[in-house]
């Protein structure tokens, strides 16, 4: 069962696409947004979900206080349960609307207009590093100058090329199987 952990929607149940996604544990969003929260990366940021799968992370952001949530994910039955798992949340916190994108992510970041605080990319374990690296390069004009930028992969995985989008990794952490790298705008990490 997967949740909303804390926040103003908390404890509200989320579905789960029946294939084709991974959804993040419980156990990794904790420890995950509450470093977060730390960092005072959540409250009042407008957060991308990329790879949204059931919407857990950027739904999770956005009950922790984010300002706006957009979820891109391409695989019609998972987007059709993020805009389950959206209205739900929606419903949980007045005023709140989340946006659910129906698209793969590179053609979606190709068109869209940010700017974006905090990004979270949690793509299919078999999504090779080209195209990680493609992903990044393009989201990179997407981002506030501090923005933060959450890539989650397996943890035998490479860790990203983020030095060819301008961005620098500055936090990795492994949870099980799970790899979780955080990075930011070269300019935002030279003014730390």
């Amino acid at each position: 069962m997967t949740r909303i952990i804390a926040g103003d929607a908390r404890g509200l149940r989320l579905d789960v696409p029946g294939s084709g996604t991974r959804p993040t544990s419980d156990r990794v969003r904790e420890s995950l947004f509450g470093a977060l929260e730390s960092a005072d990366a959540v409250s009042g940021a407008r957060v991308l979900d990329l790879y949204a799968g059931s919407g857990a992370l950027g739904l999770e952001a956005l009950s922790r206080g984010a300002a706006s949530v957009d979820l891109v994910e391409r695989s019609r039955p998972a987007a059709a349960v993020v805009r389950r798992n959206a209205a739900s949340v929606g419903k949980a916190l007045p005023g709140a609307a989340p946006r659910v994108h129906e698209s793969a992510v590179l053609p979606f970041l190709k068109r869209a207009v940010g700017p974006w605080d905090l990004v979270f990319t949690d793509p299919p374990y078999d999504l090779d590093d080209a195209a990680m690296t493609a992903d990044l390069v393009v989201l990179a004009p997407l981002l506030s100058a501090d923005a933060v930028v959450v890539i989650e992969r397996a943890r035998r995985s490479t860790p990203p090329d983020a030095a060819a989008a301008g961005l620098e990794v500055f936090r990795e952490k492994t949870y099980g199987d799970t790899a979780v790298w955080w990075a930011q705008p070269v300019a935002a990490s030279q003014s730390r």
